[in-house]
């Protein structure tokens, strides 16, 4: 008879896999985000470069963070933080700015947002609401 710890070990054994093989997917994308870093610091003499430098740093950050997230996942125990979460939102919302800045107004949603989760943060990282 299968009882409810032995589902719950093979549901935590399948999502241990699968979070090990997304992290092998996303290491792979930051090499190549690697090498379109490098090529675009190579390629000087254009002026959409800056944009495009920027950018890939913010998406470099983002893969890192996940892969980061992922790290911290096995360390801790199988528990994800929230304020990983929370992080790479503020960093997606960045990118989002970066890319799409044509609309004044969604810009300054977009910085509400990031206030809201910054807001977030200070409050899990209190002496109230922090476990680790």
């Amino acid at each position: 008879m299968i009882t409810g710890t032995r589902i719950a070990q093979a549901l935590q054994m399948v999502l241990n896999i699968g979070l090990l093989v997304l992290g092998v997917i996303l290491i792979i994308f930051l090499g190549k985000e690697t090498i379109h870093l490098a090529n675009v610091l190579l390629n000087t003499g254009e002026q959409a470069s800056s944009y495009l430098l920027i950018e890939g740093i913010v998406i470099y950050f983002l893969y890192f963070e996940f892969i980061a997230l992922i790290v911290k996942y096995f360390q801790s125990g199988y528990h994800f933080p929230l304020r990983y979460f929370v992080y790479i939102g503020i960093t997606a919302i960045i990118r989002l700015i970066i890319v799409d800045h044509k609309n004044p107004f969604d810009t300054l949603a977009y910085s509400g947002a990031i206030l809201i989760l910054v807001v977030t943060l200070w409050l899990a990282n209190s002496n109230r609401l922090k476990r680790e």
